[in-house]
């Protein structure tokens, strides 16, 4: 029973992450609540360990439909991987339990800049070329991916989010962007979770094919309906990581 609860979890978050980034919101709730003695660091790392393969089928899906910026994307992938890196070194000698109590009010922020702006993110139009457009993607790349190393919480949405308000990307092509860079740094926080015993490799095929399962419908679901759809899942996802981020801040 406890093997059907999480592989189902894992499956519901495969799909909302391969659309909109926020899988974790559902999965590692799931982890929690189903092995609770169970150290923190290894269901992160069982986390990351299904995750990385939705994100991966995910990514691939979408660059076989939409055109992706590899020129950009790639090194910013790079960066991405290497600020995860450090952000996951430094939480070792740092606690991120500052980050807990401002997300929320972050999060808030970027729902409420979306819902005002309604046009944002329904047109694909770049803002940057170039050197500077390789630069912006990288910054991007290296600052949510030490985040994601260092903390995690809602990384996709805030590669969505920099990449539709900065870059001028739509909803539909910043997700396939944010799906390239999410997959660099979630691989990096799983070498290090590996190497430091916290994946629980028993777990990980059956959970990763149903997150795969779940990406690959999710993927459909996205390029099928376009970038409406995409930031429609986007503000559903941002308000549940709001919910859910305030509840572990202050009343937990």
């Amino acid at each position: 029973m406890e093997l059907l609860i999480v592989t189902l979890a894992s499956a519901l978050a495969g799909f909302v992450d391969s659309i909109v980034g926020g899988g974790g919101l559902i999965f590692l709730p799931a982890l929690f609540a189903v092995y609770p003695s169970a150290p923190p660091a290894t269901l992160f790392g069982t986390n990351k360990s299904a995750s990385v393969w939705g994100t991966t089928f995910a990514a691939w899906q979408y660059s076989r439909r939409v055109q992706v910026r590899w020129r950009v994307i790639l090194p910013a992938a790079g960066v991405a991987m290497t600020g995860a890196f450090v952000g996951a070194w430094w939480v070792t000698q740092v606690s991120p339990e500052f980050l807990r109590q401002a997300l929320p009010f972050v999060l808030m922020a970027v729902l409420g800049y979306t819902l005002m702006r309604k046009d944002m993110g329904r047109e694909h139009t770049p803002r940057f070329e170039g050197r500077a457009e390789l630069w912006a993607t990288c910054t991007v790349g290296v600052g949510i991916g030490f985040y994601d190393g260092f903390f995690g919480p809602g990384t996709g949405s805030f590669f969505v989010f920099l990449l539709v308000r900065w870059l001028g990307y739509d909803f539909l092509n910043a997700s396939v962007a944010a799906k390239l860079l999410n997959l660099s740094s979630n691989a990096a926080a799983l070498v290090l979770f590996g190497l430091k015993g916290h994946v629980w490799w028993h777990l990980a095929l059956p959970l990763a094919l149903a997150n795969v399962a779940g990406s690959l419908l999710g993927t459909r679901m996205a390029l099928k309906h376009g970038a409406g759809f995409v930031r429609g899942m986007f503000i559903v996802v941002v308000s549940a990581l709001i919910c859910k981020t305030s509840y572990d801040a202050f009343w937990r």
